[in-house]
């Protein structure tokens, strides 16, 4: 459409101050119609414009995100590659060739022996007596109570002793000789225990007594003398450096037989009493000697 002879046409690229400027001498006016149509006809070629940039930048980025993802995908590759083409072994590094810390080996020590203290003389120092050994007025072994009587202690080994066993205490060096007596229901029991320097001399002592080999029967403390003239029993026995002996008989003078079954239990009980004793020395310095 024309606005007249000579006059220039519309452009609805350009902004309004470039447009030509219609003079009014004709009378004429421009056709505002057609300007509308022109206007709307721009707004869509922007609208179009605008879409294709938008579609184009998804685009941009979606090549930028594939890029990534190739990238990423790339270094997983990476380990698929020929084994000719990874490091040595030597040259990978190894867990194990990390630094561990290291521990000294500890141990507790063993458990002292109490039968050491109560082997030689030079360990066997705490201090030692009749009393201490056989303590108290009465002695309970199960059922049975006996009565503690007199009791003794000499260096002169050979007078406690008698028969045979004077000559074997002597020739092992016996230092010393302890005794006890107790007594229940008119049975009589003296315990003697002699000692020596060693374990191998209080053993020796022990294997070459015989029959003939007798600690000397202690009376005294109501206990009459028992065990002079009539047959009683003894035993023999040994436990570290110690060598003990019993005699058991009754006090009214009367012979022992195998049938006479408490006197064979009193000495019994004298004899395992006094085991123990020897033994819970040993223990004792063995405790004292840990806690040091």
């Amino acid at each position: 459409m024309s606005f007249g002879q000579g006059e220039p046409q519309w452009d609805p690229w350009k902004p309004g101050s470039e447009q030509p400027q219609w003079s009014s001498q004709g009378g004429q006016t421009p056709d505002w119609a057609a300007l509308a149509e022109a206007s709307e006809t721009r707004n869509k070629r922007r609208r179009v414009l605008f879409i294709v940039g938008g579609a184009l930048a998804t685009v941009a980025i979606g090549a930028a995100v594939a890029v990534a993802v190739v990238t990423a995908d790339g270094d997983a590759e990476a380990s698929n590659r020929p084994t000719s083409d990874l490091p040595a072994t030597a040259d990978i590094p190894s867990a194990s060739d990390a630094t561990e810390p290291s521990f000294e080996p500890t141990s507790a020590p063993p458990p002292l022996d109490p039968k050491d203290f109560i082997s030689s003389a030079k360990k066997d120092t705490a201090p030692l007596s009749a009393e201490s050994l056989f303590p108290g007025s009465q002695l309970t072994m199960g059922e049975s109570v006996y009565k503690k009587g007199a009791t003794s202690s000499t260096n002169d080994c050979a007078s406690a002793v008698q028969g045979t066993l004077d000559k074997d205490l002597t020739d092992n060096d016996c230092t010393r000789v302890m005794r006890v007596t107790y007594s229940k229901d008119g049975v009589a029991v003296t315990v003697g225990v002699a000692l020596f320097d060693t374990e191998a001399q209080a053993a020796k002592a022990k294997k070459n007594a015989d029959k003939k080999s007798i600690v000397t029967s202690l009376s005294g403390d109501g206990v009459p003398a028992f065990c002079r003239t009539a047959i009683c029993r003894s035993t023999t026995n040994s436990y570290g450096r110690y060598a003990y002996f019993t005699l058991a008989g009754f006090t009214n003078g009367k012979d022992v037989t195998e049938k006479d079954t408490a006197v064979f239990s009193t000495g019994d009980d004298l004899a395992e009493f006094t085991f123990r004793q020897i033994r819970r020395r040993g223990e004792a310095q063995a405790s004292a000697a840990a806690n040091e």
